[in-house]
């Protein structure tokens, strides 16, 4: 009798571990949520609540707790806005709401401080108002890069912390999170930070990815917050052996980590950059650069295993560069390269029937001058928009193959 209990144990055991062994399973996950399938991941659709079922079914595979109001869920409910000036309206099912669900599952070390994971998975359905389509049908935007390539990496990385070997990360909680209605504005998260299910008090610091699916060839890689805590930037360089490194101190940007920084959380925001499949029905997940998210998820699981020890790390607020940008009437028409940090603006794509593709602006131009304006960066590209009225002509400047290229061009 005793014997048949000893293996009837160590069959569980070896159960267990089977179950808990972590597989990488980036590329599945990613061809899941950008299936035609789910529609686009629009909250509040049958194809976000079938997103949000498989998270959650993930997360319990893993071997993560619950965490939502609902089970791994956390359902809001909220109006859309009307002015795009006021602050969204949280309800409780009201007529002509609409419910969003957060994802949440947890790992508990009975820690004091805990550490949240974030991406949104929701996207934009069918297009609509942040579709840059331009076909005359309408398309499901399956979205494989704006964010299934982030959930697909936050489920790395609680496969990977939830079975780690060496038990290094112990000395936090875990909280991931899959948020909905980050293309409403940040609803999901904005939500949560107002009705979260752990302390905010004890959230040490967030990491989120957003778009990470893109990798190119020169390893760009945009962290985002780094100067929202004084160490943060001493252990991304520590630990980089594969990027090249484009750093924002600023907190503040257009996706969820924004909501935790105006909370006096430190935040870590990573980005692989924008591209010509932005908001279209082309993002499919064919293209991505499943080899470079991989080396994400490494990345970001070194920063977090070197900061686990170093107990509650201290916040710091940055300088709000939106509070800077210049309001502007008018636009080239062009999807700017976020990653690029050289002198002028580069161009890293242009939409159809707009004042830089008529001007025969291409990918890869560095616009230099716009009007009388000389473009060093982002910024002053935007200070130099906003003079223009629609109607109004102008000259551009852009270096193409080290060659000045002047061109005219009407708003």
């Amino acid at each position: 009798m005793r014997a048949i209990l000893i293996i009837i144990f160590l069959i569980s055991v070896l159960s267990c571990s089977q179950t808990l062994q972590y597989e990488n399973q980036i590329e599945t996950d990613v061809a899941y949520l950008a299936d035609d399938k789910l529609e686009g991941r629009q909250t509040g659709t049958e194809g976000e609540v079938k997103a949000a079922e498989f998270i959650a079914s993930r997360f319990e595979k893993i071997g993560l707790e619950p965490k939502g109001t609902d089970g791994f869920l956390q359902p809001f409910s909220f109006k859309p806005k009307t002015d795009p000036h006021k602050e969204v309206e949280f309800t409780t099912n009201e007529d002509g709401s609409i419910t969003g669900r957060n994802v949440l599952g947890f790992i508990n070390n009975n820690a004091e401080k805990t550490i949240v994971i974030g991406a949104h998975y929701d996207h934009l359905g069918y297009g609509g108002e942040g579709s840059l389509y331009r076909g005359d049908d309408k398309a499901i935007h399956n979205g494989a890069d704006d964010n299934a390539s982030g959930v697909a990496v936050l489920l790395d990385l609680a496969a990977r912390i939830k079975t780690n070997a060496t038990n290094t990360l112990n000395n936090n909680n875990y909280l991931f999170m899959a948020f909905s209605g980050e293309e409403m504005g940040l609803l999901g998260s904005n939500y949560f930070v107002k009705n979260a299910t752990v302390d905010t008090k004890n959230i040490n610091y967030m990491i989120n990815m957003d778009m990470v699916g893109r990798l190119k060839a020169d390893s760009t890689l945009a962290v985002y917050g780094t100067g929202t805590s004084p160490i943060f930037k001493q252990v991304i360089q520590a630990h980089n052996d594969h990027f090249r490194i484009v750093e924002n101190e600023s907190g503040v940007g257009p996706s969820d980590h924004t909501s935790f920084y105006l909370a006096d959380i430190p935040v870590l925001h990573f980005f692989t950059g924008q591209h010509e499949d932005y908001h279209k029905p082309s993002d499919d997940s064919d293209k991505l650069n499943y080899q470079g998210m991989k080396l994400i998820s490494d990345y970001i699981f070194e920063i977090m295993s070197d900061l686990d020890d170093n107990g509650a790390l201290a916040f710091r607020t940055t300088k709000n560069e939106s509070e800077e940008t210049p309001r502007f009437k008018v636009g080239l028409g062009v999807v700017p390269d976020y990653l690029y940090d050289g002198e002028g603006m580069r161009i890293d794509g242009t939409r159809e029937d707009t004042p830089a593709f008529n001007a025969g602006l291409q990918k890869g131009d560095i616009v230099v001058k716009l009007g009388d304006s000389t473009i060093t960066d982002m910024m002053s590209y935007m200070r130099a928009l906003s003079v223009f009225d629609k109607g109004d002509k102008s000259t551009v400047v852009v270096k193409r193959n080290d060659e000045n290229i002047i061109a005219e061009l009407q708003f």
